[in-house]
């Protein structure tokens, strides 16, 4: 192997999957055999192809959260690095290194952190989410919690704000909360994990705070954790007033 192949596979950090906040969702998923495993995070550059080149063919685009199983890495002449990635037991390909991170990868940890201070809202989500659930052991990952936190609590007053519009007038004899939190906007937020409940006085969504909660539990002497309390604090005025 080339010196570079050689430093991609140092000694691995033993992979735990969360038994915490979301875990289910890791498991669900089932990595291809035959490599270590690693997640798309940047599906802009997830593009599997037949040699390791930009020019090379196209053999499928991944998206975001997609597991592979990294064999080898070689450089490109184009310049980018490239991984040699089996897909399924029978479709493999090069992708870019930078549109993956790999929980065994030094460093990877950090790169993603950078990558979800950078994003916005379903975009911070699901990459928060990928962290919480490859990551486990990082020291980031209070952070990281506070940022989907704050993240789904902002998007909240949006999605409020559509189911509104989708409700309208045209109800049957059930109640407004029930429509609401029927919402389908909030599909793509559940299956990551992300639950929101409603304030039918405001009619307002609102997160339900689990990552709030894993804070105080699991880091009850950070920074992020007096935040956390303030906010849970918030909630349950809140759903008090119901």
């Amino acid at each position: 192997m080339t010196n570079l192949t050689t430093k991609l596979f140092r000694p691995a950090v033993v992979l735990l999957i969360s038994a915490c906040f979301g875990s289910s969702i890791a498991q669900s998923r089932k990595a291809p055999p035959g490599g270590r495993t690693a997640v798309v995070i940047d599906e802009r550059l997830a593009a599997v192809r037949s040699t390791p080149s930009l020019s090379g063919v196209l053999v499928r685009r991944l998206g975001r959260g997609k597991l592979v199983a990294v064999r080898a890495a070689r450089q490109s002449g184009d310049g980018p690095i490239f991984l040699l990635v089996n897909l399924s037991s029978r479709t493999q390909g090069w992708i870019e290194r930078e549109a993956v991170v790999a929980p065994w990868r030094v460093g990877d940890d950090q790169r993603l952190l950078r990558m979800i201070r950078g994003s916005t809202e379903f975009d911070r989500v699901t990459r928060a989410r990928i962290f919480l659930d490859y990551f486990s052991r990082s020291p980031a990952r209070v952070e990281v919690l506070q940022l989907l936190a704050a993240a789904a609590e902002e998007v909240a007053p949006r999605l409020s704000r559509d189911a509104a519009r989708r409700l309208g007038g045209n109800r049957a004899e059930t109640s407004e909360a029930s429509y609401f939190l029927n919402y389908s906007g909030l599909d793509r937020y559940n299956r990551q994990g992300v639950r929101f409940v409603f304030d039918p006085g405001g009619r307002q969504f609102h997160y339900d705070g689990a990552a709030w909660r894993e804070i105080v539990r699991r880091y009850p002497r950070s920074s992020q954790a007096e935040e956390a309390r303030m906010q849970l604090a918030r909630l349950a005025e809140l759903m008090s007033k119901r």
